[in-house]
């Protein structure tokens, strides 16, 4: 991991001393209201986080990180969580969009509903950008995620790589993410790049794939429980985030078979990374949701203040929006494998804190690891 944790120090720059895992602002304003006073010489950027439920990351890590980012480079951040709901995302846009925010960054819940959010806000003259997931047929101008084709890499090749050298078929099942969302797409398409060759030649066998709609973990374990009474022989699961991974890994605990079968996820939340220290998870993979946050902000300060060229010279890619037949400027970040090994050096590298990692019950886990 040397490589992507090198990449993601040289972000450190305007916003990176301000980042931390607080629910507060620098001032102590808490961003989880949006009822505070709003200064009126400091433009408005509003925020659309999709749920609480699908991954832990948006509260713990988003929220924070976004809010912190924004105050700290002189924009008012208004913060809002649409709660799994697509009327409420719609609602809260359209506050947003009445209270004269500058920009928006959403995170739709679906294409539909970001396309018809997006439009208003053309309408109203406010500019968009997508945050992690892009809304396909939409208008927003910029994109800012990571490569998620490469995450669906990552993710196959750390269960080929579990799986090792065993004789025989290896029975898979894939528990994917919700069929509405353009990253669950496109991570599937990632780990077919390493997958199929495998199932084509027979070495591996697909037994199931399931689509869960929302990203709903308890969903994802239900669904898991009902393959695992009808086909009982299973050697491997992709699960497509550490959520569904989570329920996945609940039910193997039931049926014994907890650190028998290779599970990836990815994410590397909190409960993944532990997962993968205490040898139940085989591989979880790493985005640095700070510097998703990070180019977010930039993009939305420079937008926010008319500096159309300053943002174009953030968002140097291109993302290719084939259902409204346009590229979308993008900033795509590289994600990073995490084994257990790589557990450890996360926490050396300060992108992780050891003491919170090896809080409680995992205390001799972390130090049979190396972590102290």
């Amino acid at each position: 991991m040397r490589r992507g944790i090198a990449r993601t120090r040289t972000w450190a720059g305007l916003l990176a001393a301000a980042m931390g895992l607080t629910a507060c602002g620098p001032s102590g304003v808490d961003t989880r209201s949006s009822t505070s006073t709003v200064a009126a010489a400091r433009p408005v950027v509003g925020v659309i986080l999709p749920d609480r439920a699908s991954s832990t990351r948006w509260e713990e890590q988003d929220r924070p990180m976004l809010a912190q980012a924004l105050q700290f480079a002189g924009v008012e951040p208004v913060i809002e969580n649409a709660e799994g709901d697509e009327n409420r995302f719609a609602s809260l846009a359209d506050s947003l969009i009445s209270r004269g925010a500058k920009v928006l960054i959403i995170v739709p819940l679906s294409s539909e509903g970001g396309v018809t959010v997006e439009r208003k806000a053309a309408d109203a003259g406010i500019p968009v950008i997508d945050y992690d997931r892009i809304s396909l047929g939409g208008s927003a101008e910029y994109y800012v995620s990571f490569d998620n084709l490469k995450v669906g890499e990552l993710q196959a090749a750390g269960l080929v790589n579990c799986l090792g050298q065993q004789a025989g078929p290896k029975r898979i099942v894939e528990i994917q993410g919700s069929p509405t969302d353009n990253n669950a797409t496109q991570l599937q398409a990632g780990q077919q790049r390493v997958l199929r060759d495998r199932y084509d030649s027979g070495a591996y066998q697909l037994v199931r794939r399931e689509w869960i709609d929302n990203w709903d973990p308890q969903l994802g374990a239900m669904t898991f429980r009902d393959i695992l009474s009808s086909e009982r022989d299973i050697d491997g699961v992709i699960a497509a985030n550490d959520q569904l991974a989570a329920g996945v890994l609940a039910v193997l605990r039931d049926r014994k078979l907890l650190g028998k079968v290779p599970v990836t996820g990815q994410d590397a939340t909190l409960e993944g990374l532990r997962a993968v220290l205490r040898g139940e998870q085989c591989v979880t993979v790493y985005k640095s949701i700070r510097d998703e946050a990070e180019g977010a902000a930039r993009l939305a300060v420079a937008l926010a203040t008319g500096d159309r060229v300053g943002a174009d010279d953030l968002a140097t890619g291109n993302t290719t929006d084939q259902v409204g037949r346009r590229e979308v400027k993008s900033l795509l970040l590289s994600p990073e494998p995490v084994d257990r090994a790589g557990v450890v050096e996360l926490v050396s590298e300060n992108l992780v804190s050891g003491a919170v990692l090896c809080a409680d019950d995992m205390a001799s886990v972390c130090a049979q690891a190396g972590i102290g």
